[in-house]
């Protein structure tokens, strides 16, 4: 198996990096968060996974081992393929995966493209106790933190996730931790 990948960016594409390991170039599938990263010349490192089937070999990257362990739980779903487990996690945060799994609230995983709304009640009754074990989550924690319901608020606001969270994202570190002052400076980043 390649367990990880360090190279040059040969150049990137809609979903992958094409990456340059002693002049042999791998075709890496990543999350938007990786891509949005990197630029062609960057040296990379990414933990990887490998998918063989009797057609194709398929080599995915991710940034952390807990991103990969997310994949691979993902993975174990019924009618999750690696294709929709990647656009998973390039369209919602480790964070709020938690989240939708340990308040049990599919409608998070509904919004990611190609998911239906059964598919999002496998996705949380399959991650349901896993996630706790194998990505250190502590059930206790029952409260949604702010930008979480920031994030919830833009959504209903019509914004798409990926939109939401890059705003989330492009917050300044000084705003003051409640809902209202995130939201506020949240909507002011789409006003640019």
């Amino acid at each position: 198996m390649i367990a990880s990948i360090t190279g040059k960016v040969q150049s990137k594409h809609a979903d992958s990096l094409i990456i340059d390991v002693q002049g042999v170039g791998f075709d890496v599938t990543v999350t938007k968060s990786v891509l949005s990263d990197v630029e062609p010349g960057d040296l990379v490192f990414l933990h990887t996974y490998l998918v063989v089937r009797e057609d194709m070999l398929a080599l995915y990257g991710f940034r952390t081992v807990e991103e990969k362990q997310f994949f691979l739980l993902l993975l174990g779903v019924e009618g999750i393929g690696p294709r929709l487990a990647m656009a998973v996690l390039s369209t919602l945060s480790l964070d709020n995966i938690r989240t939708a799994v340990v308040s049990e609230q599919p409608e998070f995983f509904s919004r990611v493209p190609g998911i239906g709304k059964k598919t999002a009640q496998k996705i949380v009754i399959h991650l349901q106790g896993r996630i706790s074990a194998e990505a250190g989550f502590d059930l206790r924690r029952s409260t949604s933190t702010a930008e979480d319901q920031v994030l919830e608020a833009l959504v209903s606001l019509g914004y798409s996730i990926v939109e939401a969270q890059t705003a989330i994202q492009a917050l300044p570190k000084d705003v003051p931790d409640t809902v209202e002052d995130k939201l506020r400076v949240a909507l002011q980043y789409f006003n640019r």
